[in-house]
């Protein structure tokens, strides 16, 4: 993964240039709005063009079937729910006793704990003195005040005619047919010059960007194509069951409402809301009570939260690429630049945006800020959580991780690779002793509850109190796992060549990884055991050393190559009938030549994973 900073690249030049194109977005509305709307189309379209020149159709043909397919989709829905709203615009004055009596029931619910607010506090405020009325004087048996006021006067509006109302119609309706018209031109065109238009864009990125360039582009029209196909079945389904539910509860126009859920699903969070707001309405509208307008919001409500929790995540998958906090963020920015058109093109814009973030180093910052996952592996999501103290987190999901894999994987992909960005960080500097003791400690509660050796669990240390886990992480395990299974960690009453020996020179680095060994090959009920070479510790004895039948040495570093020759050397030595094996894993350091380290060992293995491998196939044959 490329390392990137959004602040080291923010410069003058940058604020301005993103200045610059803000303005451009804003002000070039209305050349921008039409040919991102035909640019998104004819992405969503791409499928259906492509499919129909399998068949055999030429790419003319092929664009025309298409543009006129899917413009016959929208006329169709939009003549169906045209006639659906006059329908219930003619049946509006039956419901408008309902209407009165809902209306006026909401207001006396809501004006009556103000009205007595208002009375409670008149009670105990002091009364300001109440000017007098003005004189009434009766004139001729009418009433009039004796200052001079001037006479009211009513202004009406000529009665529009037909002339009048058709061409307001025509002027209101003028421009959504232009801004249609002109996007179905440029929708047409586009498709027409699909595979110009990228020779052209791979042409100005460069010659040397050819790879990149096309992997962007193939990237965002599948993106886009995927989304816009899952989210077309995933509101179609929608709509149909809020139809269905609500023609069986009874509601009128139920069709209506189900193609409107529908259509109003594709505005990201706003659109779903106001479908809920008028079914609601309406429902209230029609029924005397409130039975069934609660019934049928509670409903919509529990059936929306269903296909937003449970289905658009498995039907989607990457589909969409953006964070549901970026959804939100994009129809915001988008809808303050181009209104309803921006709002209903937020989602494709962005992804757009996100795919193109992954190609160009410019955009970078606009991937990690708004893409589905994060630009962090898991490692250094580990190590990121250690440092900010989430030991909880860190537990429960390595409990899911080893749900599906072992516990050597987890420390190769990523208990062993956030230490390495640990050690690095230490080596240079970084790491403050407050970080360093809460890591060791991280480790060993997270190595400890993951392969549970000891009786007992960790205890919280007190205060002031010094323990071997503040200097080595790896000796703290090992000793709670000698005291539950004794000092040779296990009987030595066992069969010949059954035991796997894990050995180290002592210092913190070994120690772990020893440690860390034997716990990933104990889960396979493999007898692993540690031991410290070198270390001034008892001997059961030579006629014990037929029970190793393979000693895993850890990997050298080039500052301690030749004591570790040596120990080499002496574990060849005294278990001659043992498999010496070392591990080279990559943790960063300056690790020794490993044409010197393979003439004092049997193999070179380069992960925890490969042990297992080693070792278990042995063990069943034997």
């Amino acid at each position: 993964m490329r390392e990137s900073s959004l602040f080291s690249n923010l410069t003058a030049s940058s604020v301005v240039t993103a200045t610059c194109i803000l303005g451009l977005l804003y002000f070039g509305r209305d050349v921008l709005e039409p040919l991102a709307l035909a640019t998104v189309l004819s992405l969503v379209l791409a499928p259906l063009i492509r499919a129909l020149r399998r068949v055999g159709l030429p790419r003319l043909p092929a664009t025309l079937v298409s543009v006129l397919l899917a413009g016959a989709c929208v006329v169709g829905v939009g003549t169906v729910l045209a006639f659906q709203l006059v329908a219930v615009t003619r049946d509006l004055p039956e419901y408008r006793a309902a209407i009165k009596s809902k209306i006026e029931r909401v207001r006396e619910l809501t004006e009556r704990p103000f009205a007595r607010l208002e009375a409670e506090l008149s009670a105990v405020a002091p009364q300001s003195p109440v000017a007098p009325p003005p004189p009434v004087t009766v004139r001729r048996g009418t009433l009039t005040t004796s200052a001079n006021q001037p006479l009211p006067v009513e202004i009406r509006a000529p009665r529009a005619t037909t002339r009048d109302t058709l061409a307001r119609l025509f002027s209101l309706a003028w421009g959504p047919i232009g801004e249609t018209g002109l996007v179905l031109v440029l929708l047409v065109f586009i498709l027409l010059e699909h595979e110009s238009l990228r020779d052209r864009v791979i042409r100005l990125a460069g010659q040397a960007e050819i790879s990149r360039t096309v992997r962007a582009l193939s990237d965002a029209t599948r993106g886009v194509s995927r989304f816009f196909l899952s989210q077309f079945v995933v509101n179609l389904t929608f709509g149909a069951l809020v139809g269905v539910l609500l023609w069986a509860f009874g509601v009128p126009h139920a069709l209506l409402w189900g193609a409107l859920s529908g259509l109003l699903r594709f505005v990201p969070y706003v659109g779903i809301m106001v479908a809920g707001v008028l079914i609601a309405i309406f429902v209230a509208a029609i029924d005397p009570g409130w039975t069934m307008a609660l019934s049928c919001l509670a409903m919509f409500v529990a059936l929306e939260l269903l296909v937003a929790n449970v289905v658009e995540p498995k039907v989607y998958g990457q589909s969409s690429g953006l964070s549901p906090l970026a959804v939100i963020v994009s129809a915001l920015f988008w809808g303050a630049m181009w209104g309803p058109v921006g709002l209903l093109l937020s989602t494709p814009l962005t992804l757009c945006l996100v795919v193109a973030g992954r190609h160009v180093r410019a955009l970078e910052p606009i991937t990690i800020l708004l893409g589905d996952v994060p630009n962090v592996n898991v490692a250094q999501r580990f190590y990121q959580r250690i440092l900010a103290g989430e030991t909880h987190s860190i537990i429960s999901d390595a409990r899911s991780y080893l749900e599906r894999h072992s516990f050597a994987r987890y420390c190769d992909q990523i208990l062993l690779p956030g230490i390495s960005m640990a050690a690095a960080e230490q080596r240079t500097g970084h790491l403050e002793s407050a970080q360093a003791a809460h890591l060791r400690t991280t480790i060993a509660e997270v190595a400890a509850t993951l392969t549970p050796v000891s009786s007992e669990p960790m205890r919280k240390r007190r205060k002031g109190r010094v323990s071997l886990l503040d200097a080595n992480v790896g000796a703290h395990l090992r000793q709670m796992r000698e005291a539950r299974l004794g000092r040779w960690q296990g009987s030595l009453d066992v069969p010949s060549r059954s035991i796997v020996l894990c050995a180290g020179l002592g210092t913190e680095r070994d120690d772990l990884l020893t440690e860390l060994l034997v716990r990933s090959l104990r889960e396979l009920d493999v007898d692993a055991r540690s031991v410290v070479v070198g270390a001034d510790q008892d001997n059961p004895g030579p006629d014990k050393a037929d029970l190793i039948s393979t000693v895993f040495i850890i990997y050298p570093v080039e500052a301690s190559l030749e004591q570790w020759t040596r120990v080499a050397d002496e574990l060849r030595a005294g278990l001659p009938n043992a498999l010496l094996v070392t591990i080279r894993l990559p943790f960063g350091e300056t690790a020794a030549n490993q044409a010197v380290v393979q003439e004092h060992v049997d193999m070179v293995l380069r992960s925890f994973e490969e042990s297992l491998a080693f070792v278990v196939p042995e063990r069943t044959e034997a």
